[in-house]
């Protein structure tokens, strides 16, 4: 069994990386995303961007600063499959995870101003936003000295593997493969 957890910065393609290894691979999925998702609704919050990162910073102060993370590793287990956890964002998620002997995390990145177009045509909740203010956002989330919040530089650093999604789809694609074997 293979547990990859995928970071790096808003609308770089993680989620692109997601799909072919689900399609070309067969691995199974388990997003913080989606599990924020269901955590900010119990809480009868708008689901958008600053509500999910307030929610899980508070879900990392009440608990561990790898508690989301925990809880999606422990699905990814059970399931005994090939398994993504997308968006791994705090150190202190790496810290939990990278101690796990069939997990490896890798990292996604492209040029800021391709990745805002990226956002702008997938549309979700959390990507109606202006060029300044998806810059803003990811400023806010790329550093921090409180374990229990976004530090996305250094989830970046720590990646096994940091994938270049400023190309094309297959140029990217090449790229997942070569990471799978490196990793095997």
């Amino acid at each position: 069994m293979i547990i990859i957890g995928i970071t790096g910065t808003l609308g770089a393609g993680k989620g692109t990386v997601v799909d072919y290894l689900k399609e070309k691979y067969g691995f199974v999925h388990f997003s913080v995303r989606e599990f924020l998702r269901g955590e900010v609704l119990k809480r009868g919050m708008e689901p958008n961007r600053d509500s999910f990162t307030s929610v899980a910073n508070d879900l990392r102060a009440h608990h561990t600063p790898s508690y989301i993370v925990d809880q999606l590793y422990l699905q990814a287990a059970a399931s005994g499959q090939n398994a993504i956890i997308e968006s791994i964002r705090t150190p202190g998620e790496i810290d939990s995870l990278e101690g796990k002997a069939d997990f490896s995390l890798w990292a996604v990145n492209a040029d800021p101003k391709i990745r805002y177009q990226r956002v702008v045509l997938r549309a979700s909740e959390t990507d109606h936003i202006d060029f300044e203010t998806f810059m803003a956002n990811e400023k806010r989330e790329m550093t921090s000295d409180d374990p229990n919040k976004q530090n996305l530089s250094e989830c970046i650093r720590r990646a096994s593997a940091v994938l270049t999604n400023d190309g094309s789809l297959e140029e990217l694609y090449a790229q997942v493969d070569q990471a799978l074997r490196d990793r095997r």
